[in-house]
């Protein structure tokens, strides 16, 4: 009798194994870009979004990402990490155009009081000629931002000045497929490049 059980719980146990390799290579194998990811993203990120450009224009993601582009949320008046994060960003799309792959980078604030469209498209294009900032009312970057799970928080303001607390993740989004990836501020031009370019490359 205990035989028979212990044969019993192995066969359930093979069938639990099997079940569960078949459904990790399922899992793979539709994942396009499963060679590219560095860890396993939770969720879907990314979405729709209406929001206004340099020109004073309301535009839409659909506007926006016409080829694959790396987008950031930050503010113009940020005293150190936006522009190193921009900076690092508008290089990693420079690596890449040298290697003949477009990737279109994005600015989008978290400070649309002070960052007006006039504000922000200076900023893009002191960074970068291809770059694109964005605006919009509180509303449409509250939307933004919560499409993609960011967070920014502004201090009190004193003698009329404040800093804006900010997540500082990069996101890789694709047209026609949506997000693919996120990318951490330590990465360097060229790490960031080569990871972005195995996304293009498998697309």
């Amino acid at each position: 009798m205990n035989r028979i059980i212990a044969l019993s719980a192995l066969a359930v146990a093979a069938v639990f194994l099997g079940a569960t390799l078949w459904v990790a290579t399922r899992v793979s194998d539709d994942d396009q870009f499963s060679q590219c990811r560095s860890g396993t993203v939770a969720g879907d990120l990314g979405g729709p979004f209406e929001l206004v450009n340099a020109q004073g224009e309301t535009v839409t993601d659909a506007d926006v990402i016409t080829q694959p582009t790396l987008i950031y949320f930050g503010y113009t008046f940020c005293p150190d990490v936006c522009p190193l994060d921009v900076d690092r960003n508008a290089q990693a799309v420079e690596i890449l155009e040298e290697r003949g792959k477009m990737v279109t980078p994005v600015f989008i604030t978290i400070d649309p009081a002070r960052d007006t469209p006039d504000v922000v498209g200076e900023f893009a294009e002191a960074m970068h000629p291809r770059m694109i900032g964005l605006t919009g009312s509180d509303a449409q970057v509250k939307q933004a931002s919560q499409a993609y799970r960011t967070y920014y928080k502004a201090h009190p303001p004193e003698d009329g000045e404040y800093l804006v607390d900010h997540s500082t993740f990069s996101y890789f989004v694709m047209p026609g497929i949506g997000f693919v990836d996120y990318f951490r501020r330590e990465l360097t031009p060229d790490e960031l490049a080569d990871k972005m370019q195995c996304f293009v490359d498998n697309s």
